[in-house]
């Protein structure tokens, strides 16, 4: 009886075994089904949450060591007892370690970010670039701790698709699955940062995949839960600002076309916060060119002048969250909080056109409180009988920039919510935040990232009917010598002396321009001539079978948005 119970245990072991083994090919060749894919989310959601918490401490721990205090969030008073030296060779010397970091181990020194991931997302399958990626963390983890100017959210959220990345080449995910993956990292990274459940999955679907399907939503939920156990297993369930107890009341309805005019204002400052970005990354660039800089000294010239002005406003190193909160809880003069916000936007253009590393929504935040507290005492002071708190106003303007900038109305407006833990003033938010969004998205390409990725001439703004033809090679798609419907020979050679061809390395992007103004509806595709050979005739890609091709893959992308 003994041996058959033991020979019945055995095979039963065998079984599952077997089926596990079977149940893993399954899932590294055709997918993983739901029920598994949910697991995975949640091994994912885990894995990110931590890679996030371990970036946020290593901050806090390098920081402390490098201005010797215990308390990050009071860096700015910190600041003012530390010697004038101090203050500015700290941001030189870690200009100067990421310098030698971006240029050992990247092949244009430049630092990833949530632009990248968009990227990703749209053109890659979901995967970014590991070796890179893997830098830029560490770039990025040093310049938020030696007085660069910007946020986490960036470093953690390229951190968190690199963990994605690897999983997706584990199982060989295909575009839908890896796709899904990298919104599950991002929502539990986000989610562990900021303690925002909530605003972590909107922000995945918003912003990264930049649609809400259905078949995404319960993973990446998943996976933002996990990352929010992450954060209070660490801190407890604390939010990352507190406000004062009256601090969130409407006066009077009539109160709501002021926060209508913050609204437009917050838009405003946002896209100037954004081309001041960018016009500061075109200067300095030029400068780098005309004065031969080296690329790895870049960062560290840029450390010089962020050193420079922390010695008189030392309230413009790091994240800021110090004088984000001081915004909040009105502790700020009229003057204070305009200076602030001013020297906050070159701090952030200074840091970004180093190359220096860090990310926008953290910046965007502390500008948009100090905006908003402006507008509020501005606006308190000439209609006090109808007015509510300033720092209601402080609320609302941090949303609104913040919100233009990501181009996120929906997320950064639930993340505002989760950071201060009032939800009693969600219509003064919503107001202003819509109002800004709206203006912002038409002074530039939807967002701070969207843009980002169009001045590197990435049209993901424009919809998938612009990037999913970079998607797709001709390679793909021509008909190859010796088909059996091939192009004739004799009139692909004459197109090639005419110098009308493709290569093996375009795509559908470049491609059906030219197939439109050709009259042979086709084009030869060759390897072109070089010193030692002739050029090499591959085949040709067919109009037609070039817009089948796009129609193919914009039905698949609607079917996948959809599902």
């Amino acid at each position: 009886m003994a041996d058959r119970t033991r020979d019945l245990l055995k095979a039963q072991a065998r079984a599952l075994a077997r089926s596990t083994r079977r149940g893993i090919v399954l899932v590294r060749t055709r997918g993983p089904s739901q029920i598994q894919f949910w697991f995975i989310a949640l091994a994912v959601g885990v894995a990110a949450g931590v890679a996030a918490l371990l970036f946020r401490k290593g901050i806090t721990a390098l920081q402390s060591w490098a201005y010797a205090n215990d308390d990050v969030r009071a860096m700015a008073s910190h600041a003012e007892s530390l010697p004038w030296y101090w203050l500015l060779i700290v941001p030189v010397l870690g200009g100067l370690a990421v310098g030698v970091i971006l240029h050992l181990f990247t092949e244009d020194g430049r630092v990833r970010g949530v632009a990248d991931v968009i990227e990703g997302a749209a053109l890659r399958e979901g995967r970014v670039e590991r070796k890179a990626g893997i830098a830029s963390a560490l770039a990025s983890l040093i310049t938020l701790s030696t007085g660069g100017s910007t946020g986490r959210e960036g470093p953690v959220v390229h951190l968190a698709a690199l963990i994605s990345t690897w999983v997706s080449e584990r199982l060989h995910a295909d575009g839908i699955t890896g796709r899904d993956l990298l919104g599950c990292a991002v929502a539990a990274a986000v989610s562990a940062s900021f303690n925002a459940p909530i605003a972590g999955a909107l922000f995945a679907l918003e912003v990264v995949l930049r649609h809400f399907a259905v078949h995404a939503f319960a993973p990446i939920v998943i996976a933002s839960a996990a990352g929010t156990v992450i954060n209070r297993l660490e801190f407890g369930d604390i939010t990352e600002f507190s406000l004062p107890p009256d601090g969130g009341a409407l006066g009077f309805y009539v109160e709501l076309p002021a926060f209508l005019m913050l609204g437009l204002l917050s838009g405003l400052v946002a896209v100037v916060l954004m081309r001041t970005i960018f016009w500061a990354d075109d200067f300095g660039a030029h400068v780098q060119a005309r004065l031969g800089l080296p690329r790895w000294l870049r960062p560290a010239v840029a450390g010089a002048m962020l050193g420079a002005l922390a010695i008189a406003f030392p309230h413009i190193i790091g994240v800021g969250y110090q004088t984000t909160s001081q915004a909040l809880t009105g502790s700020l003069l009229l003057h204070e909080a305009i200076v602030f916000a001013i020297l906050k936007v070159v701090a952030v253009s200074i840091t970004m056109a180093g190359r220096m590393g860090g990310g926008v929504f953290s910046p965007s935040l502390m500008v948009g409180a100090l905006v908003g507290l402006a507008f509020g005492q501005v606006a308190t002071g000439i209609f006090p009988e109808v007015s509510g708190s300033e720092t209601l106003y402080a609320l609302a303007g941090m949303g609104a920039v913040a919100a233009a900038v990501l181009g996120a109305p929906i997320s950064t407006t639930l993340i505002v919510f989760e950071l201060t833990g009032d939800w009693q003033t969600g219509l003064a938010v919503m107001v202003a935040v819509s109002l800004s969004t709206a203006l912002a998205s038409r002074l530039v390409d939807r967002s701070f990232f969207l843009t980002q990725l169009e001045r590197r001439d990435v049209h993901v703004a424009a919809g998938p009917q612009a990037w999913v033809p970079c998607t797709l090679g001709v390679g793909r798609i021509m008909r190859p010598v010796g088909h059996a419907r091939a192009a004739s020979e004799d009139a692909c050679l004459d197109l090639i002396a005419e110098g009308r061809f493709l290569t093996p390395s375009d795509t559908l992007e470049s491609a059906l321009p030219r197939l439109d103004r050709t009259d042979a509806g086709f084009l030869p595709v060759v390897i072109p001539a070089t010193e030692e050979r002739p050029p090499r005739l591959l085949g040709a890609v067919f109009h037609i079978d070039a817009l089948k091709a796009y129609n193919r893959a914009l039905a698949a992308v609607a079917a996948e948005e959809h599902s």
